[in-house]
């Protein structure tokens, strides 16, 4: 066949055809090609999507840990504080016993020149006792005349008298103890009714 020369009707249909099948079978490739470019598109998506649920997962964790290290170094420093605080306290809880029975025996008059002297030896060592724990910061609670407190005063007795007011403590019948603002031992008192 010559360039120039027309084509004959089958020649002709028989080039279309040729052209046809070329063409079909490279929009079947290129669908094919679709098909698989968007699965994998779809499956980066999906996993771009689980990795960054697992990100923020890890995120999350992370944040909530850090909360919780924080939260028990101010427990571990609070409780530092309070350690420091009240260091003496059960010192002075069992010396309680000895500075009241010190105060009792300061009570009784001395008679005759060495129980005098006695008597001002156990007033020297209750002083020294009393002035080493108030330097830790103990502190006698303040009691007669003051009104009844439930949370520093226990009321063993209630009595009439004049002079006070309804509820207002008239007598105190065992020290009361603070340790800085930490009731030590409550003060049983009498109280107004």
């Amino acid at each position: 066949m010559k360039k120039d020369e027309p084509l004959s009707n089958e020649e002709t249909e028989t080039v279309n055809d040729e052209k046809q099948e070329e063409s079909t079978e490279e929009d079947t490739v290129e669908i094919i090609d679709n098909d698989a470019s968007e699965e994998a598109v779809s499956e980066d998506a999906q996993r771009i999507q689980e990795l960054e649920a697992e990100v923020l997962e890890w995120k999350n964790r992370s944040l909530r840990t850090q909360a919780d290290l924080d939260n028990v170094r101010k427990r571990a420093k609070d409780e530092k504080v309070k350690l420091e605080k009240y260091r003496a306290e059960k010192l002075l809880l069992g010396m309680m016993p000895a500075l009241d029975n010190f105060e009792r025996a300061l009570k009784a008059e001395p008679e005759g020149e060495e129980a005098k002297s006695i008597y001002k030896g156990v007033e020297m060592v209750f002083n020294q006792l009393k002035e080493a724990a108030e330097a830790e910061g103990l502190q006698e609670m303040p009691t007669v005349g003051e009104m009844f407190d439930p949370h520093y005063h226990q009321a063993v007795m209630q009595v009439e008298e004049e002079g006070f007011e309804s509820n207002q403590i008239v007598e105190e019948l065992q020290k009361g103890y603070l340790l800085k603002d930490k009731v030590l031992r409550p003060a049983m008192v009498k109280v107004n009714a």
